[in-house]
């Protein structure tokens, strides 16, 4: 197959407008339709787009005016509900499907990236449900494409969105949170803290994104007032029998993907557990390695030297990542050891954070590393499918993060579990919880109440904006269970 890069942009999304679609349809039509109608009443918002707006718009309403749950009106202030997004989508490159073409042909298929954050909200303005939509690798339509993939998984949501509780009465007088710790989450607890202060304004939360690591030493040494950490061991490695004095609570399910910077590639590379390994033990050294070619047949993997990218700061993204190696690989368990936020590297450049490793790989062609999902999406890096315990190559999204942790969880003490390297058809197999570590014991009335506060926010209308940023909520059973952990903070 005959490939090659442009980097095209499509369409960028930067914020929602609440602009009606008059330069969709007749307005005057759809309000006929919504009084006859006996779905929710519907208005969505406008989305901001470089190119390809109008397009977008058409295909979108098209799709929801085939589904019976929803009446589209053309004001807000008549809508039950009310859909918005942003996000962006380019062309990675096109491919020929005519293996035996000798250069690219005029109808060649582009190669997509990208992603849409999608949020329904209530008439309070609350997210009642949220996902992200990921283009195909390969379309003919992408803005149709993602129209229907919108209005499917919406239209599968609408019956299962419940009344939002009433809200928890907010604390006084005003008080301040410090938290520090891990990259991994830092996009979905940046819009929480932002969303969360706009509804208790009385509590202002502050969060260095400074690693796992930094962040339980920080918390430990009484710098801070909570930490986030990927692992769940990450206290015990740092602190030991000090575990005991905090608690644990997972806040949402990620995903670490590997991600690969080769010029002129738009194929999606499949790694196997042997091929990861062998890289980060630094034994597979060139991108043609039969061992990464018997996995990609099809694909021209380029001679090229291998340039291995690693976190350098103590990590729940590497626990994460060493976590699926050593289950996986026997050669790295043996030579590496057990899963760690700090690793011993046999090779590789180290970058801080998921931030740092993303910009490194887009810098340095050939280059290999590790980050959250929506990090991968935010940077234009293409990211690898990787090989499950069923023997399926599978790649990162919401659907197959959900099919790791659609088992029955085996909770360790203090919901202490990984769910790397899950079975069943489906999963990702480096899908992680996350958590945020807080003090059993907190002196402080006005902290304390503060931080419980927030705490079932979180497992409330927190857990409906996470999808957005291509983080899956937790399982309702387990909310239930840290709900009433709470009451252990005292």
């Amino acid at each position: 197959m005959r490939t090659t890069t442009q980097g095209t942009p499509v369409f960028a999304i930067n914020r929602t407008l609440r602009v009606a679609w008059c330069c969709v349809m007749a307005w005057s039509s759809l309000a006929g339709q919504a009084r006859n109608c006996g779905g929710e009443r519907l208005f969505v918002e406008s989305f901001t787009t470089k190119a390809g707006a109008e397009k977008l718009q058409q295909d979108l309403a098209a799709e929801l005016r085939k589904r019976n749950s929803v009446c589209l009106v053309s004001e807000e202030s008549n809508a039950d509900l009310v859909l918005g997004g942003g996000g962006e989508i380019w062309i990675r490159g096109y491919r020929s499907l005519d293996p035996r073409s000798g250069r690219l042909p005029s109808n060649a298929m582009p190669v997509y990236g990208g992603f849409l954050s999608v949020e329904l909200r209530n008439r309070k303005g609350a997210t009642v449900w949220s996902y992200l939509a990921t283009p195909g690798t390969l379309s003919g339509d992408v803005s149709r494409d993602l129209a229907r993939k919108i209005s499917k998984q919406l239209d599968e949501a609408l019956g299962q969105v419940e009344a939002l509780p009433p809200s928890v009465p907010e604390p006084r007088p005003t008080t301040s949170l410090n938290g520090a710790g891990a990259t991994f989450p830092y996009p979905v607890y940046s819009k929480w803290f932002t969303n969360y202060q706009i509804e208790n304004p009385s509590i202002q939360i502050s969060y260095e994104a400074i690693g796992s690591e930094a962040g339980i030493r920080k918390l430990l040494a009484g710098g801070v007032d909570f930490a986030a950490s990927d692992s769940p061991d990450g206290i015990r490695e740092v602190a030991g029998p000090v575990e005991r004095e905090y608690l644990l609570f997972p806040s949402v399910v990620g995903a670490v993907v590997p991600i690969v910077n080769l010029p002129g590639i738009t194929h999606e590379i499949a790694f196997t557990p042997e091929a990861l390994a062998g890289i980060y033990l630094g034994k597979i050294k060139k991108w043609n390695d039969p061992i990464l070619s018997g996995a990609n047949r099809g694909v021209h993997l380029p001679d090229l030297d291998i340039v291995v990218v690693h976190r350098s700061d103590g990590s729940g993204t590497s626990y994460a990542w060493t976590d699926y190696l050593s289950k996986t690989s026997p050669g790295w368990r043996a030579a590496a050891g057990a899963p760690s936020l700090a690793p011993k590297w046999p090779t590789g450049r180290g970058a801080s954070g998921n931030d740092g490793v993303a910009g490194l790989v887009k810098e340095l062609g050939g280059s290999i590393g590790y980050v959250e999902f929506i990090y991968a999406l935010r940077n234009h890096l293409a990211y690898g499918k990787v090989r499950n315990q069923n023997g399926e190559f599978v790649e990162a999204g919401l659907e197959s993060i959900a099919a790791a942790v659609g088992r029955s969880l085996e909770l360790r003490d203090g919901f202490k579990v990984s769910i790397v390297n899950a079975p069943g058809a489906g999963a990702y197999p480096i899908a992680s919880f996350t958590w945020l570590v807080v003090p059993a014991h907190i002196a402080n009335d006005a902290k304390r109440s503060a931080l419980t506060h927030f705490l079932r926010w979180m497992l409330g209308p927190g857990q409906r904006q996470a999808a957005a940023l291509g983080y899956l909520a937790l399982p309702k059973d387990l909310v239930a269970q840290e709900e009433e952990a709470i009451g252990r903070i005292h």
